[in-house]
């Protein structure tokens, strides 16, 4: 096998194939399926994976591989199989594929260092005179010594030394001082009777450390014994202690977590679970759609299902949406597996999540629990999958490859033969109509954990209350219960689906809105700092005086944002403290969890937020729920705007009366008579999804039938009508009767970011269908993508219409 099959990082259609290149024999023992390697390309150098080893190529000549980047694979050979998968599902470039499977440290600049890990008296005569005393040195110094690749991945694999990436300008591996003594026991000990009590500080550091196991962290013996830098430098000196720099991982969840013992399943629980464990023990793929309502326990099932998958040998991967991974969430986890979980989100550092990508890769942990990506961890011996709150539109990935992370699972579940388990109380009408067909196996709780009651829900029509002279956003039935909460010391949430002060601002005089000049879109009011921010392309400007048209001064604020019902929250309840949570309040590191442990500590009243705590919170002294503006979903461009309307009120609904005390919900509509509404109010999902699946059928969208978006945007206005206009034709010459095509047509949003957009929609019932017209349109237009400035995307099973 002396020819790697490489796909290099050019991704454009012409290079979307397997490149041939000869392995040199000093490399034949390295290069590998799964490892990255510096191949010439043209007239440069540039990145490539190696998916692939043969004997054989139809091609003379073959190029040399340069070098190679890793000395062990960083991609699994299932992972290296996903991504041809992935790369046909959704029609994207392989590179894109493979790359969407590494953390963001793998595509930046970086440099790469040698760690030891042993004593430099173990490595061979060559490398002391590299090494020089250096714990850590640069990977170019071995390059520099000619060393050769099969002598570095034979210290590796002797564990002799590492190989650690840092990302030019940031280190990102952690360091640590550690110290330990220099020599045996009995030595040290013999050497302990020559100190004076001049030098009792020593004494007692040498006596302390003969206690401990293992080297102890530098701060941590100064804080132990209280002493000073300075006699531990006196031992260093006297050749008594050792001083070594080592790897420490960041650590994104730095407190403690108190273990927890699984929980006693109430009949229900045992009742969905007993399939999932006859999955795992006997190595079966099944996909399970646990319908469960909010408070029914569905997260004890997801832990004693790992525990069963863990006791196995095998790995777990849980899938979380972002806004629900709260440090409620992540300390469920912790708490039950400690050590053995890996958390990966946004919200991390890239150092961080390097870390805990590192864990898994060296199969330091057995769970991880992440968003979206955390579905292409590097495990190799699943043993289950599962989505919580499998309906939320964040597993879908809005960029290439446009992937959906339940789709992915499916695939891996199937790889691993291990169950796929789906989780929610308001499941996609795609997934429960799969469940009725029996595509997916229907595991329902129907009760909650405590016999508590679902909280009842109160509808208020808000154009009663304006017909009664009520012009507040707050209704008097959610006034009176929110005295009501205060009074008798218990807590309230308040939903609201818009971050900012104000939703636009007008001119009273000429009707003028402030538009974004980059996106056909209002901006939207940011009190705290006095600007108008566009919520698309993130542009900022400074709130005008006067109306910037007619230069009138009546320019007033219109609409609802959390800033600007904070604000009338303060005044409507001076006694009461408000915790405001959204995109803005939470965009510092660590903000999330502090506000959420404040409101926990009872150090507020009132949490009012956006769809971000709406699910997945669970507060024992929250009573109330009140919905500021259930219509804010409701009338979208966008045929799943009733279902994630109903998905939203349920949510939310669920935050109150988990424990003793009973709940309520109000609810603020302009719509009450929306059967959304009014089936919500009775948690009805069942009369909810045979409703809607008329809807649906009527009009032809899923589940009757697949849907795929094409979209296209170029910064010349005209030039995206005639791109436009000649992929309708090409899809009209290439499709069949059994499809229907929509469009093109201007996007909901005509333009985003200097971009003018426009779209076609195709339905189909097979992939068959639409698969060779969709290729036809990409590669014409291929030359005009890589030149012309023009973007054209395929998305398949779209949830974004705007």
């Amino acid at each position: 096998m002396n020819i790697a099959k490489v796909v290099v990082d050019v991704p454009v259609s012409a290079t979307d194939a397997l490149f041939d290149y000869q392995i040199p024999d000093d490399l034949q023992t390295i290069v590998e399926p799964g490892i990255r390697v510096i191949v010439p390309f043209g007239p440069r150098q540039i990145m490539g994976f190696v998916v692939d080893l043969t004997s054989e190529s139809e091609f003379e000549n073959l190029k040399v591989i340069q070098q190679v980047m890793d000395y062990k694979p960083i991609l699994t050979s299932e992972l290296i199989q996903l991504s041809r998968w992935l790369q046909h599902e959704t029609l994207c470039f392989r590179i894109s594929a493979l790359q969407a499977m590494l953390p963001a440290v793998f595509k930046a600049k970086y440099s790469k260092e040698v760690w030891l890990q042993t004593e430099e008296t173990l490595l061979p005569e060559n490398w002391r005179a590299i090494s020089q005393g250096r714990e850590v040195f640069p990977f170019q110094d071995l390059i520099d010594a000619k060393i050769p690749d099969s002598q570095i991945r034979r210290q590796i694999e002797e564990g002799l030394i590492e190989i650690n990436y840092v990302v030019k300008g940031k280190n990102r591996v952690k360091k640590d001082t550690y110290v330990e003594l220099a020599l045996s026991e009995p030595d040290t000990l013999e050497k302990l009777t020559e100190f004076t009590n001049q030098a009792k500080k020593q004494h007692d550091i040498l006596e302390w450390l003969l206690d401990q196991e293992q080297p102890v962290r530098l701060k941590q013996l100064q804080e132990t014994l209280s002493v000073t830098r300075s006699p531990v430098k006196s031992l260093e000196q006297k050749g008594l202690l050792n001083l070594v720099q080592k790897e420490i991982y960041r650590n994104p969840h730095s407190r403690s977590f108190e273990a927890t013992e699984s929980l006693p399943l109430t009949d229900q629980q045992q009742n969905v679970i007993d399939p999932v464990l006859n999955n795992i023990h006997e190595t079966k793929h099944d996909v399970f759609l646990l319908h469960g309502i909010t408070g029914s326990g569905k997260t004890e099932v997801y832990l004693q299902s790992i525990e069963a998958v863990l006791n196995k040998g095998e790995e777990a991967i849980v899938l979380v949406p972002e806004i629900s991974l709260t440090p409620q969430m992540v300390e469920r986890f912790k708490s039950r597996f400690g050590d053995d979980v890996a958390v990966l989100h946004s919200g991390l550092s890239t150092g961080e999540k390097y870390d805990e990508w590192r864990k898994i890769h060296r199969r330091e942990v057995k769970v991880v629990v992440g968003a979206r990506s955390a579905i292409f961890a590097p495990f190799d011996n699943l043993g289950i999958i599962i989505i919580d709150e499998e309906h939320e539109n964040t597993y879908k990935q809005e960029d290439y490859p446009k992937y959906h992370a339940r789709e992915v699972a499916k695939y891996r579940g199937e790889f691993h033969q291990c169950p796929v388990v789906l989780g929610s109380a308001t499941p996609t009408l795609e997934s429960y109509a799969r469940a009725q067909k029996g595509v997916y196996r229907l595991l329902e709780l129907t009760e909650r954990v405590n016999q508590q009651a679902m909280p009842e829900m109160d509808i208020v029509d808000m154009r009663e209350e304006l017909a009664k002279g009520n012009r507040t956003m707050f209704s008097d039935t959610l006034v009176d219960k929110i005295n009501a909460r205060i009074e008798r010391r218990e807590q309230v949430v308040l939903l609201l689906n818009r971050r900012g002060y104000a939703t636009f601002v007008m001119c009273r005089e000429c009707g003028e809105t402030i538009q974004c000049e980059h996106c056909d879109i209002s901006m939207t009011y940011h009190r705290t700092q006095n600007k108008l921010k566009c919520h698309y392309c993130s542009d900022e400007r400074p709130m005008p005086n006067i109306c910037p048209s007619c230069e009138s001064d009546a320019i007033r604020f219109f609409g609802t944002g959390t800033q600007k019902v904070e604000e009338a929250l303060q005044e409507q309840f001076q006694n009461a403290s408000i915790i405001r949570m959204d995109v803005d309040t939470t965009s510092r590191k660590g903000a999330h969890e502090r506000l959420l442990n404040q409101f926990a500590n009872r150090e507020a009243d009132i949490l009012l937020g956006t769809q971000m705590i709406a699910k997945g919170l669970d507060f024992e002294n929250v009573t109330l729920v009140g919905v500021i503006a259930a219509d804010a979903l409701l009338h979208l461009p966008d045929f799943r705007a009733a279902e994630k309307s109903f998905q939203l009120l349920t949510q939310v609904s669920g935050r109150a009366g988990r424990h003793e005390l009973t709940g309520e919900v109000v609810v603020q509509t302009y719509t009450p008579e929306h059967y959304t509404v009014e089936m919500a109010a009775d948690y009805d999902y069942q009369s909810f999804y045979l409703r809607e699946m008329q809807v649906r059928k009527r009009f032809g969208y899923p589940p009757y039938y697949y849907l795929v978006l094409i979209n296209l945007s170029h910064t010349n206005h005209v030039k995206a009508v005639d791109a436009s206009k000649r992929v309708a034709q090409i899809l009209g010459r290439d499709l069949g009767d059994t499809t229907e095509m929509l469009g093109p047509t201007q996007s909901p949003m005509l333009r985003i970011k200097d971009r003018y957009r426009y779209q076609c929609m195709i339905k189909y019932r097979e992939r068959e269908d639409v698969e060779a017209a969709l290729s036809n349109v990409l590669n014409h237009f291929q030359k005009e993508m890589n030149q012309d400035d023009l973007q054209l995307t395929v998305d398949f099973e779209p949830y974004n219409f705007m």
